[in-house]
């Protein structure tokens, strides 16, 4: 019956509630009189008083109606509600003694006032009713989760879950040893060891964090605590993030992915950075990717004259400028369709939109498919930057900021060897211009971002499995979207022309730990020798051609402070001009030529450090 109701229409359950509150009103005015004689069948004012029987629920379901008492929401029922419906039978209780005393009823004049309390009870008692009983057969279909986190947030998060979503909350779990023994909102709080002890009791299946303002080094001690049980584990994401509008049970979301940094994420946004964006005109090419549009969101909160969006990518493109323009507040947002290998279409755009700053996302960034692709990876990658240089210094363009990678430093595939060619022109260029300054960022992989192992390892996982792992040792970098963007962001700000910024990221993480991670705070086991009956496989499937077993984010050793402490500037040499001609001359040919295998050679001779075998020769495939 429970879900029956639960399933009806908004509509429909407010005409059930006021079937019943008509009812009640019937059973109220016969109890009245019962009260009133001490009588259970008062046969003497029958007769005259009959006509009130009819008028009572009539008069009270239309004026209920338009009170709107039978849409109070049911899971809303609290004190408010109770006061609009005290307020109701009050206007009843009047209405009602007109009624006897003006049609002539004849019924005590004592009776009104009985019946609006008779009545209140009889509203109040049969919402409560149906709560429970809608509740009580929820409980078999929600999970029980506990919240981690008895403080303020946590308890709106229980109220919150109380009223909607799939998950019960059955108790808090908190560090605070002074809140054992006690109830918070009707939950009892709990010490993180007793975590076990409900998962027997309780059958606990989920586990949310409700600790916004954690620092991640606390988020990473509790997720340790969590590993041992098989429990989904959810988070609210920062207070930042929640100022949003959304309610706290719509926020919940899988462990961020910042967890797995194996760091605290650096928070690299100043006024200082922002106010150099505040009133220019920012193109930002790529600008419906991953990188590209947190770039266009980070840009736009800096309130900048205008943002032009560059994007080969029409849905793409289409989707940051949908976005963008529902919240642009005194920004005109402009959206180009365009390639940057398109030097007419490049020019338009800087004239036209009277560009100051530039930044330069958009390249073709997925190894294997660079790999398999190398003559339009080095197109685009090589000569759209080139071409988009190019027209930046002629058109006097302040400020370039090429988005570059790990993988440029001493590349062993064609995509890391694109973008270090990339980075050698944006420097050569830097040498024979004064007006635009030219700089470079060079990051690691980024958590989230589109075809990073993220995704990948979770729609893995989502399907039962096996998670693919090149080699068990392999180790990458890295950061978040918004470190990602905050960096490129910074670059504009400290550039001088010329420059290679980094992050200090921290130490690189294993893939196979962050593998197991993943699995872990899905609620799901590793299967593997030591436990060959858990949930998901980790498969080792061998190098792929032109992988590291490791990155790299410095050339050299040589770095200069920056005046942000996790933010380093490399001095790294280059190309001379003629060398940097020459090899752009043999580039272009071998692509004319349509032959990959000289593209190859071209690189392999005019870059320093590129190895096309690289470690994946080195190491046998597993």
């Amino acid at each position: 019956m429970g879900i029956r109701l639960y399933s009806l229409s908004r509509a429909q359950k407010a005409q059930i509630l006021l079937a019943l509150d008509g009812a009640a009103m019937v059973a109220a005015l016969w109890i009245a009189l019962q009260l009133r004689l001490g009588e259970v069948w008062p046969a003497q004012y029958w007769p005259d008083g009959w006509g009130l029987f009819v008028l009572m629920p009539l008069v009270g379901m239309a004026l209920s109606w338009s009170m709107g008492i039978p849409h109070i929401v049911l899971r809303s029922f609290e004190g408010s509600a109770i006061i609009r419906l005290g307020k109701f039978a009050f206007v009843m209780s009047v209405l009602c003694a007109v009624l006897n005393t003006g049609a002539g009823f004849g019924l005590p004049r004592s009776i009104p006032g009985i019946w609006a309390a008779v009545f209140l009870g009889l509203a109040v008692f049969s919402r409560l009713t149906l709560l429970s009983i809608i509740e009580r057969a929820q409980r078999v279909e929600r999970k029980p989760v506990v919240i981690y986190g008895a403080g303020a947030t946590g308890q709106q998060l229980m109220a919150a879950l109380r009223r909607s979503g799939d998950v019960r909350p059955v108790a808090f779990l908190d560090d605070n040893s002074t809140l054992g023994r006690v109830e918070v909102s009707g939950l009892r709080v709990y010490p993180p060891e007793k975590l076990g002890d409900l998962v027997k009791a309780q059958g606990v299946r989920g586990v949310i964090l409700a600790m916004p303002s954690a620092p991640m080094a606390a988020r990473r001690r509790v997720l340790d605590r969590l590993k041992p049980f098989d429990l989904d584990v959810q988070t609210l994401p920062s207070f930042e993030e929640m100022l949003d509008g959304r309610a706290l049970s719509d926020q919940l979301r899988p462990v961020s992915p910042d967890a797995l940094l194996g760091r605290d994420s650096v928070d690299l946004a100043s006024p200082a950075v922002s106010a150099a964006y505040t009133g220019r005109t920012v193109m930002i090419t790529g600008a419906g990717g991953s990188i590209g549009s947190e770039l266009c969101r980070q840009v736009l909160a800096t309130r900048p004259a205008r943002l032009v969006l560059y994007e080969i990518s029409e849905y793409a493109l289409y989707a940051i400028d949908m976005e963008l323009r529902a919240r642009a507040e005194g920004t005109e947002v402009v959206a180009i369709l365009g390639s940057v290998c398109d030097g007419d279409s490049v020019a338009r755009a800087l004239a036209g939109q009277a560009v100051d700053i530039v930044l330069h996302a958009a390249a073709y960034k997925h190894v294997p498919l660079v790999e398999d692709n190398a003559l339009e990876g080095a197109r685009n990658n090589i000569f759209g930057t080139a071409t988009l240089v190019d027209a930046c210094v002629r058109q006097g363009v302040e400020r370039f900021i090429l988005v570059s990678t790990d993988k440029a430093v001493r590349p062993t595939n064609v995509m890391g060897a694109t973008k270090r060619m990339a980075e050698l022109v944006v420097q050569d260029r830097q040498t024979r211009t004064a007006k635009t300054r030219l700089t470079m960022v060079r990051f690691g992989n980024v958590l989230g971002s589109s075809g990073s192992v993220i995704p990948l390892f979770r729609s893995q996982i989502e399907a039962g499995g096996p998670i693919t792992l090149t080699h068990p040792e392999v180790t990458r970098y890295f950061m978040t979207i918004p470190e990602a963007a905050q960096l490129v962001l910074l670059a504009g700000s400290f550039a001088a022309g010329g420059e290679v910024f980094v992050l200090d990221m921290g130490r690189p993480v294993l893939i196979r730990d962050l593998a197991r991670s993943l699995i872990e705070l899905s609620g799901r086991t590793v299967r593997d020798a030591a436990n060959p009956d858990g949930d998901i496989e980790i498969a080792v499937t061998g190098l792929r051609p032109g992988e590291k077993l490791y990155e790299e984010l410095l050339i050299g050793d040589d770095v200069i402070a920056t005046p942000h402490p996790k933010i380093m500037r490399a001095a790294e040499a280059h190309l001379t001009e003629v060398e940097t001609a020459a090899a752009l001359s043999e580039l272009r040919a071998a692509i004319g030529q349509n032959s990959a295998d000289a593209l190859r050679l071209t690189l392999e001779r005019r870059l320093d450090g590129y190895s096309p075998a690289g470690d994946a020769a080195k190491l046998p495939a597993e």
